[in-house]
């Protein structure tokens, strides 16, 4: 099958399956295969393609999230390698490591810590863009904290990595950030969402838990949509200064923040 038909084909089953996106995840699937770029792809329209194309239309086509049937994932400056041991980055959290930077302005060396660093995305793209920072992502997950590892070594960027959750925050920090569960059920959700791991996606309350004993100058938070105002009112109770929400490119109020 040319590169033509293929992405023809490729756009009506993923239509057909309620795909959101059918042409953008057909373009981005078939030049996965062949071997460019998604602008790339269409000087190559009468290529051939070989049979690898098949088996990741399936998946798609099943609704395996896009990040997971390519391998990688793009975030910020970095590609990262993604599967079923953690979450697919997303662009809203692209704003919380914006965040992290802006406050982090001026400072020296500072002590972060990422609390559930999953895919390594927060820690990584902040140890890329601070390269003077002391970076260290915990996760409950062993599986994601060895995701996070292979992407650290194939970006040779120095984090530290250690199983660990709400405990750590209490070491002494100038930073912490998470992007912790705040989903009350998948019923009604996206079907991708099935494929990624439910314990980090499901939960509720460890916003709270986090600003109630992180020791840290600085706190940063992604929310769910409508959960801003409850997490803003939880870092002031925690003795939290100059609370603030920052919309994401949809307009979410999306992440909480707060300085000590």
């Amino acid at each position: 099958m040319i590169v033509r038909d293929a992405l023809r084909h490729a756009e009506q089953r993923f239509a057909a399956a309620g795909i959101d996106t059918p042409r953008v995840d057909a373009e981005l699937l078939v030049a996965h295969v062949a071997g460019t770029t998604r602008s790339g792809l269409y000087a190559q329209l009468d290529c051939e393609l070989d049979g690898a194309l098949e088996p990741l239309l399936r998946r798609r086509e099943l609704r395996e999230p896009l990040a997971y049937v390519l391998g990688e994932w793009g975030f910020r400056r970095l590609v990262l390698k993604v599967d079923r041991r953690a979450l697919v980055p997303r662009p809203e959290t692209e704003i919380v490591v914006e965040r992290c930077l802006a406050l982090l302005a001026g400072s020296e060396s500072p002590r972060v810590l990422d609390i559930g660093v999953g895919s390594g995305a927060i820690a990584l793209a902040l140890k890329d863009e601070r390269p003077d920072a002391n970076v260290t992502g915990v996760d409950v997950s062993h599986d994601a904290l060895l995701l996070a590892s292979e992407n650290a070594g194939r970006l040779g960027l120095d984090v530290e990595l250690r199983e660990g959750s709400l405990d750590a925050a209490r070491e002494g920090w100038d930073l912490v950030v998470s992007n912790p569960p705040y989903v009350d059920s998948l019923d009604g959700l996206q079907p991708e969402l099935r494929y990624e791991p439910r314990q980090a996606l499901v939960g509720s309350g460890l916003h709270q838990a986090i600003a109630a004993v992180a020791e840290t100058r600085l706190l940063v938070l992604e929310v769910g949509d409508g959960q801003a105002d409850l997490i803003a009112q939880a870092l002031r109770s925690a003795a939290y200064e100059g609370v603030r929400t920052t919309r994401d490119l949809a307009g979410i109020e999306r992440v909480v923040e707060g300085r000590r």
